[in-house]
């Protein structure tokens, strides 16, 4: 495609995609290459294997921008099954070593995100992820004062995690996430359970992580400043997940809800298991957590019988809920003939691919139609505000954080772990953060 006339135009081409394969081929152009890092095997993989279809499906429908021929690098950073933070540095050495390769999407998880920013950062390399939402990604402070309930700033390295200025050795961003940052899903479920659920007494568990803890801190002080109480603090100890002594004394002071910090590792779900013999089943006692928890099949398998009532939080926006979506999603599965091919993180990542192609589009531009340096397209998509994507408006604050600051809340709907979970809610702090 030529030069994109206006931010309107570019709107259009990322809301209205053509079939793939209906436009007679072109001349191939001047190569241009995106890098693509995502956990593609392993636990993962279903998250991550729908997002780089979403990545693919955008340029397949896009394969030019101002002349030259865009493709894909793609490499999978798990190892025996899980994201390992060194195979992804490798891949990013290995993106930088392609003189045509000008951005990256990814990472998927903070971890490996916490050894590629350096890396990146020190080539001027652009990274847009789809999926990471440690807060100490992009900021110094894990949890903010408002959202702890001592009222006190909790510094990132205070809680055991390098700081955004550590992992920046050129003293600028490259970082771009469109998922918003934990403490946000915390505050969201606790306005969930309380303006919603008319939940007013929750005891809170965590897992002795400190992701969990940040949900938990985030969740409890939200909670308490709209008008809850907290009855009960339960933190999991490493090697014993039991938690029924203190859920029994959380049903003695009045608990309503449980709310639990953390993920589906042992102990996780197991706790709305053992909520069973002790509180009303299902939706007459909520279960909430975070998206270590969400649409998760293991979760809803260690829950048993207790499995509906189960909530949690994701910290992005549910494209499906989005009307603007609509045809975008149709054409994609038109496309990929297949529903496993299409995921939660699909939209976001094609999202991803349609922020650095505006990026891409004005650096290009500035270069004076070459090849731009990766510096410039880190500038320009630092830039990036009220773009229109499938996901809603895109752009990035100072830090490189999401400025559509939504919280999707979904429910478990029944004992089946393939069962997909029910949309019941999002929470926008878009216009106005809750700290």
């Amino acid at each position: 495609m030529g030069r994109l006339g206006s931010l309107a135009a570019l709107a259009v081409l990322i809301l209205s995609a053509a079939c793939a394969g209906s436009a007679p081929a072109a001349p191939p152009g001047p190569a241009l290459h995106l890098g693509v890092d995502l956990p593609l095997t392993g636990a993962e993989a279903r998250g991550a294997v729908p997002a780089l279809d979403g990545v693919r499906f955008f340029v397949q429908t896009h394969p030019t921008l101002d002349g030259f021929t865009v493709s894909l690098n793609t490499a999978d950073d798990a190892l025996g099954g899980v994201p390992n933070p060194n195979r992804g540095a490798a891949n990013v050495r290995r993106f930088l070593d392609d003189p045509d390769l000008v951005a990256m999407i990814g990472p998927f998880d903070a971890a490996v995100a916490r050894l590629e920013i350096p890396i990146a950062n020190g080539a001027g390399l652009a990274m847009v992820s789809p999926a990471t939402s440690n807060p100490c990604l992009t900021r110094n402070v894990f949890t903010p004062a408002l959202l702890n309930p001592a009222r006190i700033e909790i510094g990132c390295k205070a809680a055991g995690l390098p700081s955004a200025a550590d992992l920046r050795p050129a003293h600028t961003n490259n970082f771009f996430r469109l998922t918003t940052t934990d403490d946000l899903q915390g505050a969201a479920a606790a306005d969930y359970a309380f303006g919603k659920l008319h939940v007013l007494r929750v005891a809170v568990i965590s897992d002795h992580e400190a992701y969990g803890q940040g949900l938990a801190y985030a969740f409890a002080a939200r909670f308490t400043s709209v008008g809850g109480s907290i009855v009960g603090r339960f933190d999991l100890a490493p090697k014993n997940w039991d938690a029924t002594t203190f859920l029994s004394s959380a049903k003695a002071a009045g608990a309503q809800a449980v709310y639990y910090g953390g993920d589906t590792r042992p102990g996780g779900c197991e706790i709305r298991a053992e909520m069973r013999p002790l509180f009303p089943a299902g939706e007459a006692t909520p279960f909430l957590g975070g998206d270590g928890i969400a649409e998760d099949p293991a979760c809803v398998a260690a829950a048993g019988a207790n499995s509906s009532g189960i909530f949690a939080s994701v910290p992005f926006v549910n494209a499906d809920s989005r009307p603007g979506a609509v045809s975008t999603i149709h054409d994609f599965k038109q496309t990929f003939g297949s529903t496993m091919a299409y995921g939660p993180y699909t939209l976001l990542a094609y999202d991803a691919t349609a922020v650095l192609y505006a990026a891409l589009d004005r650096a290009i531009h500035g270069a004076g139609g070459r090849l731009p340096s990766r510096a410039d397209v880190t500038r320009e998509v630092a830039q990036t505000s009220g773009l229109a994507g499938a996901t809603g408006p895109l752009g990035f604050d100072a830090a490189g954080d999401t400025t559509n600051r939504t919280v999707s809340i979904f429910e478990a709907v029944g004992a089946n772990p393939r069962a997909r979970w029910k949309l019941v809610d999002s929470v926008d702090y878009s216009a106005r953060l809750p700290y």
